[in-house]
């Protein structure tokens, strides 16, 4: 916001210095989900740098996307930060610092700059930075004309103000952000940025994993495998059968913490490298141009040697994501721990575990099969969007009969699940009646199947269920013996029968 008054008086009341941890824990995840944002974005600015010209097409371009900002021209300037403002910080989903040469001159500044630090830490916050007429290392370091303005202010300031404010400014500086310089074309940079915000806003806006079962479980032993507060580049493998839900525990992870990085992508459908040594190469080059084109949200990068990755990336902090992958040498050309900046998570997931041990990654979380309990919530979600079966529908105990039936994989629980959305009660108890008979033995199939067909059926329904000498005789007549396995699941096929004479209707055939 508007610093342009300078100032001598007591910093602000924020906490936190900036030296706290860019990404934050998962408590900082799970409050910025409960935050209710009132402004998509807030700027932190001296006024006189920039608030008539850079700031002013920056809020023409955030308006015609429909992205909001805080406003501060009727805000009275005094020396200390206005209630005001730190509401509005806190409000926001996302800061925007424009660092000018004389944004360290106002301790106004300077607060803020305490406050929108504190709130990433605590709230989740999203801090995005603008290097305008200065260079990110006299951010950090306070040199140049940037470091005099900011002695200025600290002469002016005690000790403990001066380490709080050193501290932000050496993690600010130390984000990734737009430097004016670098762009002929301003209005372009401009554009980016509204971009680079509308992704960011879309993607922390996402309700898409609201309900899956179990998943909050499964992120929390995850991130406690990445070390988030570790400043050195780190890999985490994620394994499990197909159909597990390895993927959608990837992408609930992605959604989360993809805002603390500076650059992040999910990255699936991985070129595989050709047998030929010449396609080889190509195709290693066509994989890293896939990842730098995910990872930078450009289109069209094409790259002339292997190196490209470490070039673009060493200075970032990046969150990279690659599913399914299926052999160890696309993890050789993606995902080498010497090619990213300080802090850079690479998660790596896969069907074989045997690749991530060999690529030297040891930090793995095996997605097991979800409980009884949680595989009956799966199942009711997809087939009744609740969590429990619905009055005067299937019973609980036939949905815990399915699910003895198709086992507890997720995918298994999610495509029954759908079968079942609309069916009538008749229907319902038509299919639960054919899942129970599949898992018969072969021969009880046989016997099943021709109770459905024979008189015995026709007779039942006239007067009453066939004797369990009938389905002896009938087996018998067949030409066939009764076995142990056969006499153990009598009594079923004696339910399974009486259950379609009820219903009236033929299954097979």
């Amino acid at each position: 916001m508007d610093a342009s008054s300078s100032s001598s008086s007591s910093s602000s009341s924020s906490s936190s210095s900036s030296s706290s941890s860019s990404s934050s824990s998962s408590s900082s995840s799970s409050s910025s989900s409960s935050c209710i944002w009132r402004y998509n974005t807030f700027a932190s600015f001296h006024g006189p740098d920039v608030r008539k010209t850079f700031l002013s097409h920056l809020r023409k371009q955030f308006t015609s996307n429909g992205i909001t900002m805080f406003n501060d021209e009727r805000i009275e300037r005094s020396q200390t930060i206005a209630p005001a403002l730190t509401q509005a910080i806190r409000e926001s989903r996302i800061s925007i610092v424009v660092l000018s040469k004389n944004y360290a001159s106002s301790s106004w500044c300077l607060d803020e700059l305490l406050e929108i630090l504190n709130c990433k830490e605590n709230a989740g916050q999203i801090v995005m930075t603008i290097f305008h007429g200065v260079n990110p290392s006299d951010v950090r370091k306070q040199t140049g004309e940037f470091g005099i303005a900011f002695k200025e202010t600290c002469a002016r300031k005690t000790k403990e103000e001066m380490i709080k404010w050193t501290h932000a400014l050496n993690y600010v500086g130390n984000i990734a952000g737009e430097h004016v310089q670098d762009w002929d074309d301003e209005a372009k940079m401009i554009e980016k940025i509204a971009t680079d915000v509308s992704d960011k806003l879309l993607a922390t806006q996402s309700k898409d994993f609201d309900d899956i079962v179990g998943l909050k479980a499964h992120l929390t032993e995850i991130e406690s495998l990445l070390y988030l507060d570790y400043d050195k580049v780190k890999m985490v493998g994620i394994s499990g059968p197909a159909g597990i839900g390895k993927s959608t525990i990837a992408r609930a992870l992605h959604s989360l913490l993809s805002s603390s990085f500076h650059l992040s992508c999910y990255m699936e459908n991985l070129i595989e490298s050709k047998a030929n040594s010449a396609l080889e190469y190509r195709s290693k080059l066509s994989l890293q141009e896939q990842l730098l084109s995910q990872v930078l949200n450009l289109k069209d990068i094409r790259i002339h040697h292997l190196g490209a990755i470490r070039e673009r990336l060493h200075d970032q902090r990046v969150l990279i994501i690659l599913d399914d992958v299926t052999d160890v040498e696309q993890l050789e050309v993606c995902a080498n721990i010497e090619w990213f900046g300080p802090g850079s998570r690479i998660i790596v997931i896969t069907e074989n575990k045997d690749i991530l041990l060999q690529h030297g990654i040891s930090d793995i979380y095996h997605v097991g099969f979800p409980s009884q309990e949680d595989a009956l919530k799966i199942f009711c979600l997809y087939a009744f969007r609740q969590t429990s079966p619905p009055d005067g529908s299937i019973t609980l105990l036939e949905c815990e009969k399915i699910i003895r039936i198709i086992g507890n994989l997720p995918l298994n629980l999610h495509c029954v699940g759908v079968e079942f959305r609309g069916m009538s009660d008749d229907d319902c108890n038509l299919f639960v009646i054919g899942l129970l008979c599949k898992s018969l033995s072969e021969k009880s199939q046989a016997l099943f199947d021709y109770l459905i067909r024979c008189s015995a059926i026709e007779n039942g329904l006239k007067t009453g269920v066939p004797r369990s000498g009938d389905l002896t005789k009938i087996l018998a007549d067949l030409g066939e013996e009764i076995g142990d396995d056969l006499d153990i699941e009598l009594g079923q096929i004696y339910e399974l029968a009486y259950q379609a004479c009820q219903t009236g209707i033929r299954i097979f055939g």
